[in-house]
């Protein structure tokens, strides 16, 4: 019974998603409404046939500007996070500037960007890395804080100095909230680095859902938009799958409650 509820809790999304679709191409057929207003999901995947080489060519660009910010964002948000950790003063000093500074729309910052930095990937990288960069830094503090001070002073009395502390003790324990944030940030990255690319680019899926909305090619706006949601879908399986792998004790937790 236990395995067959689990199988119809997988399944509730795959169907929910499906019924929506149908749902969605039959208003459109039904009602008739013009193709440049709101297309059917049949004429959406039309369009991502039809146009899939030059789709292909932009989501690459689009790709490469997000992981290459999304991994800067990481090791940034890790050296952050270690410093104002282990070092009480920053940590008072900067950890309200680094909550102010999300309060910041990046909208207003891009197209700054593109005046210091031109016009090519490096703005880009630059938006996807301030999209990115505060979850993951945040969910890894406050994953590093939460730690029980009476462990970390079992291993200071066992003589561990504090890199041995952070490694052993509190770099483990606070991996499940670091992953969190990290899905959080997975799931920005391609939308910000198309906002780079509406505000300023000449290759990407924000260039060419541009130029399709001048076009009035509603088709091609939405496809680019299917693009997008499976691209940061993808980025957050990968991070569970990672997750699974560094984090095995995690899972045999939800797994004993799960069976209770």
């Amino acid at each position: 019974m236990k395995r067959s509820a689990s199988i119809v809790n997988k399944l509730v999304p795959y169907i929910t998603v499906v019924l929506v679709l149908f749902l969605w191409e039959t208003l459109v057929r039904v009602e008739h409404i013009p193709q440049y207003i709101l297309p059917g999901p049949v004429q959406i995947l039309g369009t991502l046939a039809a146009s899939c080489e030059i789709l292909m060519m932009h989501t690459l660009i689009t790709l490469e500007e997000a992981l290459l910010g999304f991994v800067l964002a990481i090791v940034i948000a890790f050296i952050t996070a270690f410093m104002l950790n282990n070092i009480h003063w920053l940590n008072r000093a900067f950890y309200p500037v680094l909550i102010l500074s999300q309060t910041i729309p990046i909208i207003t910052l891009a197209p700054l960007f593109l005046i210091w930095f031109g016009w090519g990937l490096l703005p880009k990288i630059i938006v996807v890395i301030l999209v990115c960069f505060f979850p993951a830094a945040i969910s890894l503090i406050n994953g590093l804080n939460s730690i029980d001070p009476d462990l970390i002073n079992l291993f200071r009395s066992m003589g561990a100095n504090r890199i041995a502390i952070f490694n052993m003790v509190k770099l483990p324990a606070a991996m499940p909230a670091f992953f969190s944030g990290l899905k959080i940030s997975a799931s920005y990255s391609i939308m910000a680095a198309v906002i780079g690319e509406w505000l300023g680019a000449q290759h990407g899926l924000g260039y060419y859902m541009t130029l399709s909305q001048k076009s009035f090619r509603v088709d091609q706006v939405l496809a680019a938009v299917v693009i997008i949601s499976v691209l940061s879908l993808l980025i957050v399986k990968v991070i569970d799958f990672i997750e699974y792998l560094l984090t095995p004790w995690n899972h045999l937790k939800e797994e004993w409650i799960n069976n209770q």
